[in-house]
């Protein structure tokens, strides 16, 4: 479902490299945890993925496309079909309604106006926001945004998952049932995920546990 090959990420800023010669390869069903200090390129590997960013050399191949040979059109394409992002910084739009937020990932990807009210709905009650479709952003917690986020990241049914801290606004009962919800929605789609994570519980969950270092990812 993804597979990363001699991956490397220079900061025009930065003396050395973000991270060099870095292989990944993550089959359908799969949930994979990236842990590591901050600062070793976690987020910028998650951005590289997803085409936010560019590598300097690599590859990147997701449903069969080379993510960092596509132009920005196609790049925004296959992100829109096929990647749903949780970010850490959530970026919920603030002039759209809770809904409005979750629907964003169905409009890009073209999906039929006629399933967005019930997968919508769908996931705002299997995140504990059921009666918040109408809501505005600014009316809601760290926690609620942060749910907010996963359900947009979920909406329409990606083959690959990325997730920068999914569960680091929440607390430990609702950080539970969210996760839990993130592994039954990959692995009941035959999707793919890789989860940033500082939380021991949270890597302990996945099938397995990557570390990434200044000098590459080691199991």
């Amino acid at each position: 479902m993804l597979t990363i090959t001699h991956l490397s990420k220079q900061h025009t800023s930065a003396a050395r490299p973000v991270f060099s010669d870095l292989n990944l390869a993550i089959a359908s069903s799969e949930v994979v945890a990236l842990v590591g200090e901050s600062g070793v390129g976690k987020s910028t590997l998650l951005n590289c993925i997803a085409g936010l960013e560019t590598p300097e050399t690599g590859s990147i191949l997701i449903a069969q496309q080379d993510m960092v040979r596509l132009d920005e059109a196609a790049r925004a394409a296959l992100r829109a079909r096929s990647i749903g992002f949780v970010f850490q910084a959530f970026h919920i739009l603030p002039t759209l309604t809770v809904a409005q937020n979750i629907a964003v990932p169905l409009l890009l990807s073209k999906i039929p106006l006629t399933e967005h009210a019930d997968r919508i709905q769908t996931l705002l009650e299997r995140v504990g926001l059921s009666q918040f479709g109408s809501r505005w952003p600014a009316s809601l917690s760290g926690g609620e945004l942060q749910r907010v986020a996963i359900a947009r990241a979920l909406v329409h049914h990606p083959t690959l998952l990325l997730a920068d801290e999914p569960t680091g606004n929440l607390d430990p009962r609702t950080a539970e049932e969210i996760l839990n919800l993130l592994l039954e929605r990959v692995r009941a789609q035959n999707a793919a995920a890789l989860i940033v994570t500082h939380s021991h519980q949270v890597a302990q969950r996945c099938d397995r546990i990557l570390t990434l270092t200044a000098e590459g990812l080691r199991a």
